[in-house]
């Protein structure tokens, strides 16, 4: 299991701190180009058969990161360890080609002229094992029989396969993936996505893939590290990435939020969408001085026709199987609701807003969620 320093404790168990267990280790990474810091302290520990995505915008430092573990840049602090061995770090600096990390590049780049079983045998040793492997890899990623053809003979999905299929035949401890999937049409993008990961489970590789794409992240990681500005801001399995994000950053940026005023009201914890109790181990009454706000996505919340409703749709998305819903609040906020399709409401129409059975609302204060009061209050404020 991956583990970064972040403001939520470690459990006692489970958190991945156990010896020789890692295929992947970095610790104080950091990398600056001129004046910009593109890389600032990253330290954490990939398990092996783990796949991390690294999921941000452009200039967060994630393919930053990536080529700091390929070896092609180099930083300025920190060090490496790739299947236990240090790779980078007290005068250590393994050349690209020595640190047994295979590399998925964004194009493929396959050699044009050489064939696909060629290209697939470029980076193997040589000898009679060699066309035996060719074959394995091949039949691998489901593409047997191509092994004379070219890479313009490909489709592009081919061409991700081939180049899946040369980084995982040499058996590297770690593979590399710089956006594999973002030149790809959308439909083909998510099949290729299932199938990589199915192969990749199969062979039980470590991967790190660096990503902007949220679905991507979530339909192919294990566990999913949000960067921003160098750091990395949340880390964790997708689902908690997505239901319990460290901070407003990490929600804004995994997936649709709106982030709502709350107040105490009684026992209650209320905003303009709904209440939860008040936890018990929160200040009582609240500081006046610390203003509340609860995190709510799409998914959270509901709608239904009422003309005595404080909600108005505002405007209305047709996504296949859902509707999403834009409502506006009396306070002249709006938030988003997504629906089946089945049950299609006007724009215009009054509407009663309210939390969905099974969800709640997620408290923040100052950008981070509010997981602790103790960590909030310490100073007795």
């Amino acid at each position: 299991m991956l583990f970064v320093q972040s403001k939520r404790p470690a459990q006692a168990e489970g958190n991945g701190l156990v010896p020789g267990r890692y295929a992947l280790q970095l610790s104080g990474l950091s990398k600056s180009f001129h004046d910009t810091q593109a890389v600032a302290d990253v330290s954490l520990n990939l398990g092996r058969g783990e796949i991390l995505c690294l999921l941000g915008p452009s200039g967060c430092g994630k393919t930053t990161t990536l080529r700091l573990i390929a070896g092609f840049d180099t930083p300025d602090a920190g060090t490496i360890q790739i299947g236990g061995r240090l790779v980078y770090g007290a005068g250590v600096n393994e050349s690209p080609e020595r640190r047994r990390a295979g590399m998925v590049f964004q194009e493929g780049a396959l050699f044009p002229h050489l064939t696909v079983g060629q290209n697939i045998a470029f980076g193997l040793p040589r000898g009679r094992q060699r066309k035996e492997q060719v074959a394995q890899a091949l039949q691998m990623v489901k593409l047997e029989g191509y092994g004379g053809r070219y890479p313009h003979q490909l489709s592009g999905g081919q061409q991700q396969r081939v180049a899946l299929a040369r980084a995982l035949a040499p058996e590297p401890e770690l593979i590399l993936m710089d956006e594999p999937f973002s030149s790809l049409d959308a439909g083909l993008r998510t099949q290729l996505r299932a199938d990589m990961r199915a192969i990749l489970k199969a062979r039980q590789a470590t991967v790190v893939c660096v990503t902007h794409d949220q679905e991507e992240a979530m339909q192919l990681g294990d566990v999913v590290a949000v960067m921003q500005e160098g750091r990395i801001a949340q880390v964790g399995p997708p689902e908690e990435a997505f239901h319990q994000p460290d901070n407003r950053f990490a929600a804004e940026f995994f997936g649709a939020a709106e982030f709502l005023p709350a107040w105490q009201d009684g026992d209650c914890l209320t905003s303009e969408v709904g209440q939860m109790p008040w936890p018990e181990f929160w200040p009582s009454p609240w500081p006046a001085s610390r203003e509340l706000q609860v995190m709510v996505r799409p998914d959270c919340l509901d709608i239904i026709p009422d003309e005595a409703g404080s909600g108005v749709i505002a405007q209305r998305e047709f996504l296949g199987a859902f509707y999403l819903y834009v409502v506006d609040l009396p306070s002249g906020r709006r938030v988003r609701s997504l629906k089946s399709h089945v049950t299609p409401l006007e724009t215009g129409a009054r509407v009663r807003i309210f939390v969905r059975e099974g969800h709640t609302l997620l408290p923040f204060i100052d950008g981070e969620a509010f997981v602790d009061g103790s960590a909030f209050f310490a100073g007795g404020d």
